[in-house]
């Protein structure tokens, strides 16, 4: 919890340094413009990919299946577009990591093993298929 709270207050120092050099090499209107340009796609992308991950969940559930898998997926999609919308270079660039398939694979490996280390520390014991 910690981390969380000092990654709190040095990412926005992170982007604004971010948003000063870019607007410094490529002009204050073309950053301006690329900050709204990725905010639009990632609402474009996180409605599409969200539908498509909700129908996942259902077509999972009613074949009968625990939708672990879609969940996850569902989670790291929702996650991608949300850090997209916010302003930022850096949201952007990790938005679009949890959006693209190959890199979202490994988030959703490493969060489920997360998720399962958290888990052991409090005595519960985890089912895998």
């Amino acid at each position: 919890m910690r981390n969380f709270f000092i990654a709190l207050l040095f990412l926005p120092l992170v982007e604004l340094a971010a948003f000063l050099l870019s607007g410094r090499y490529i002009g204050i209107p073309e950053t301006l413009l690329l900050v709204v340009a990725t905010s639009v796609l990632g609402a474009f992308i996180l409605k599409k990919e969200g539908v498509k991950a909700i129908k996942n969940v259902q077509e999972q559930l009613n074949l009968g299946r625990l939708p672990g898998d879609a969940i996850l997926n569902g989670f790291c999609v929702l996650l991608g577009g949300i850090l997209m919308l916010l302003p930022g270079f850096l949201s952007d660039i990790a938005g679009v990591l949890l959006l693209l398939p190959p890199t979202r694979k490994l988030c959703k490996k490493l969060l489920l093993k997360y998720m399962q280390k958290k888990l052991l520390q409090k005595n519960r014991i985890i089912i895998q298929q």
